[in-house]
């Protein structure tokens, strides 16, 4: 299974708000769509996609398992209701959006219900999101690797997570980027506007593409049509070896997603 390179992330967005984005995206050419239960908007990903008129089998949708959900007797049913909101019998990808807070669950424990419900039917693949080395291991050793499509992380120019991307990619897993634009500070990076420059290209695009080139898919957001036409448009930029390098030079370990539950960083 190929996770679509360029994603529609929906973090934030409520309400008409994501439907909009949703059903421009859609228009535009998207066809992974990135949702999650804590964000609350399932149902509103559901609507618009259900009015889309885009055909299923060309859709890819993700959704992620809350912290609250995470129990072998809660797993299963969440996900059912998940499916319920967004009107779908099946979702292509399923990840656990974090680890359990204090590792009050072991990983084995909810890797193993995630993989029931795949067997059941109701997720095409299954994945991990905010996941440390540790973490991962253990999931690896509980499912196996091959039962991981991928492990979503915080990834943009300013944290580039190399010790926990290097792990992962060589455990054989994909990455998938979220935050790739680090909540718009791109644009303001002088680094990132001299290479945008020198391309005709946005500051956000450049950083889309510096995420890509390294085989990573990303998940942007945007509630703008100009934005969300421009950030798909980034899978036909090139970088040079040199500009990927200089980007290379602007990780400072910037976390912007950190909240007291997470666990501890590699």
């Amino acid at each position: 299974m190929q996770i679509p390179a360029i994603g529609l992330g929906t973090f934030r967005l409520k309400g008409r708000q994501v439907i909009d984005s949703v059903r421009t995206g859609l228009e535009l050419g998207y066809r992974h769509v990135d949702t999650a239960q804590i964000y609350d908007n399932e149902a509103e990903v559901g609507q618009a996609i259900a009015a889309s008129g885009v055909p299923r089998q060309d859709l890819f949708v993700t959704t992620k398992i809350w912290t609250g959900a995470l129990g072998r007797d809660r797993l299963r049913a969440s996900l059912e209701q998940s499916l319920e909101k967004l009107q779908l019998d099946q979702v292509d990808l399923t990840l656990i959006h974090w680890p359990a807070p204090g590792d009050t669950i072991p990983v084995q424990e909810y890797m193993a219900a995630l993989a029931e419900a795949r067997a059941a039917g109701l997720t095409r693949a299954t994945g991990v999101s905010n996941f440390t080395i540790a973490h991962l291991q253990q999931a690896i050793d509980a499912v196996g690797a091959d039962q991981i499509a991928t492990q979503q992380i915080e990834m943009h120019p300013f944290l580039q997570n190399r010790k926990l991307a290097d792990f992962t990619r060589a455990q054989g897993i994909h990455l998938t980027a979220y935050m790739p634009l680090a909540y718009g500070k791109v644009v303001h990076d002088p680094v990132l506007q001299r290479i945008a420059q020198a391309h005709g290209a946005s500051p956000a695009q450049v950083a889309l593409a510096w995420l890509l080139q390294q085989g990573y898919a990303v998940i942007p957001s945007s509630t703008r049509r100009a934005n969300l036409e421009s950030n798909l448009a980034a899978a036909s930029l090139r970088l040079s070896e040199q500009e990927m390098a200089a980007i290379a030079g602007l990780d400072r370990g910037e976390r912007l997603a950190n909240p007291d539950f997470a666990p501890k960083w590699d």
